[in-house]
């Protein structure tokens, strides 16, 4: 009895081991993917998780505003789901997202700086686009007037508007589509929490020089965010 249960044991230990090995060989080769993507390419994400290990009382209770950051790179799958809590289709058939806008106009387009280049995020089947070739965080970080976060960060979101999607509300329009860049960026930030890493909100740039640097084709920059491993 002793024996068969051992047996059982060790079988369900090879088991786990095969497993955490795949699990590890599928990452490697996500970020291989990731990392030889050409510019025009897109690449489909990971599947997010509607269920995570943290409450959301808990995240509320343990956001700060993290700016060192270990260097540790992101997973694909994490990076799949802090670009999904930013601005992911929660319901298909009317294309709604994560975070509220007014008349569903949806007029931000959201970006990731990675060492990899810069991404563009694509709601619609969950994937990214790469725009430009390059590791740009330095670049940025001086367009970012010297800011070490966006430099030492292993990912830094851009958040780009465009204030003519909106335009049907008149004078409010602007307030609206600036109210939606919070929506967002708490979103960012409670995932980022919930993941344990670290991030922080970053409004002091040059939206023109972010613009140049990045290669971002429309709108007007309205927010950064550096995320990371916290050190």
């Amino acid at each position: 009895m002793k024996q068969k249960a051992l047996i059982i044991g060790i079988t369900a230990l090879l088991g786990l081991v095969v497993f955490c090995l795949a699990q590890n060989d599928k990452e490697v080769n996500n970020k291989t993917e990731l990392a030889t993507l050409k510019v025009g390419e897109s690449l489909a994400l990971p599947s997010p998780r509607l269920k995570g290990d943290m409450s959301l009382e808990e995240a509320l209770a343990k956001r700060r505003s993290i700016r060192t950051f270990t260097g540790t790179p992101l997973s694909l799958q994490e990076i799949s789901q802090l670009l999904w809590a930013a601005q992911g289709i929660t319901e298909p058939n009317r294309g709604l997202r994560t975070a509220p806008s007014a008349g569903a106009t949806y007029p931000y387009e959201v970006y990731i700086v990675l060492k990899e280049g810069v991404f563009h995020y694509i709601p619609k089947g969950h994937k990214i686009e790469k725009i430009k070739d390059g590791d740009l965080r330095g670049e940025l970080s001086t367009a970012a007037f010297g800011q070490a976060s966006v430099r030492d960060a292993e990912l830094v979101f851009v958040l780009s508007a465009i204030y003519e999607r909106t335009s049907r509300y008149g004078e409010r329009a602007k307030m609206f589509v600036d109210i939606e860049a919070g929506h967002i960026a708490q979103n960012i930030l409670l995932q980022a929490v919930a993941l344990k890493l670290g991030s922080v909100p970053v409004g002091a740039f040059d939206p023109k020089k972010v613009k140049e640097v990045t290669g971002i084709p429309e709108g007007e920059i309205v927010y950064l965010i550096p995320v990371g491993h916290p050190r």
